[in-house]
């Protein structure tokens, strides 16, 4: 049976990728019996009806894979925020580290819209942008409108399945346009009331830019670490994770725990003291979040 990829889901069809040819799928209802759901990016075998339609067989296993967005075997997540409207947030941005991190998916960050920002505000987020490097984070600067940092951003997605995540608002439609003019996806600017943006991006769908498969993804404000485990979330910060075996105790969490290395490094100015206190805020969701069954 032939094989593809899928590089859109859309009202239940999966449109497969294969060589040249898309063909139009729906899943066998194997996979609602087996509560396996096709995503963008899932490498499957697939019977065809016709030229033009078919049916998903297999679902191929995947090297790693997002609930939200719902993408699957990707290389890394471009991670899109805004340097201002609406303004630059390091909770956020830890949070989606965390869930990438946890995912196993290389992370890089690009700040848009630097256009926007005045001198002042330029130096007070360069802070930060040094931090996230410091820790080892690539980071890129950018502006839709002026075309700054596009061509430093190019390089990363070239040969790569990457995927762009943010907020709803920060720009992502937006510089992907900029990328490839041709694209002309649908953008929407930020609610003065609310102070977000709307979700222009309704679907998930893989777009050959570069010669790489881009996702332009759905945007959404909020992120639950539904499967992490409190025991875990340290190695999803770089900089704590390196410390992990010059704690005195194994399986320091970093609390209260004598001689522990990560503390050490946030009184001495070796760990900034926002990640550290983003740390312990999403370590108190995990153990506040109540049991499955």
């Amino acid at each position: 049976m032939p094989e593809g990829k899928i590089i859109k889901a859309l009202s239940g069809f999966y449109y497969v990728l294969d060589g040249h040819q898309i063909i139009q799928c729906r899943g066998r209802g194997v996979f609602r019996k087996n509560k396996i759901t096709p995503l963008v990016g899932d490498s499957v075998v697939y019977q065809a009806e016709n030229e033009r339609e078919g049916y998903i067989m297999e679902v191929y296993e995947r090297k790693n894979e997002l609930i939200r967005p719902p993408i699957a075997n990707v290389d890394q997540a471009i991670l899109v925020f805004s340097a201002k409207e609406p303004d630059f947030s390091s909770i956020l941005l830890d949070r989606f580290l965390v869930i990438i991190e946890s995912n196993e998916i290389n992370p890089i960050i690009c700040i848009t819209k630097m256009d926007l920002l005045t001198d002042e505000e330029r130096l007070k987020l360069s802070d930060y942008v040094n931090d996230y490097r410091k820790i080892g984070y690539e980071i890129t600067l950018s502006s839709s409108k002026t075309e700054e940092g596009l061509d430093k951003l190019l390089p990363h997605i070239k040969g790569k399945i990457s995927v762009f995540a943010g907020q709803s608002g920060v720009g992502k439609s937006s510089l992907l346009n900029a990328i490839k003019p041709d694209l002309e996806l649908k953008t929407s600017h930020i609610s003065s009331h609310l102070g977000r943006g709307k979700h222009t991006t309704r679907h998930v769908e893989l777009i050959d830019i570069e010669n790489g498969l881009v996702a332009d993804t759905p945007g959404f404000s909020a992120l639950e670490f539904d499967t992490l485990e409190a025991e875990y979330l340290s190695n999803c910060f770089p900089e704590m994770a390196a410390l992990r075996n010059d704690c005195k105790f194994r399986g320091c969490l970093h609390l209260n725990e004598p001689k522990c290395a990560v503390k050490d490094a946030v009184a001495n100015e070796e760990i900034p003291r926002y990640r550290y206190d983003h740390y312990l805020q999403f370590l108190q969701e995990i153990k506040d979040r109540k049991p499955r069954y």
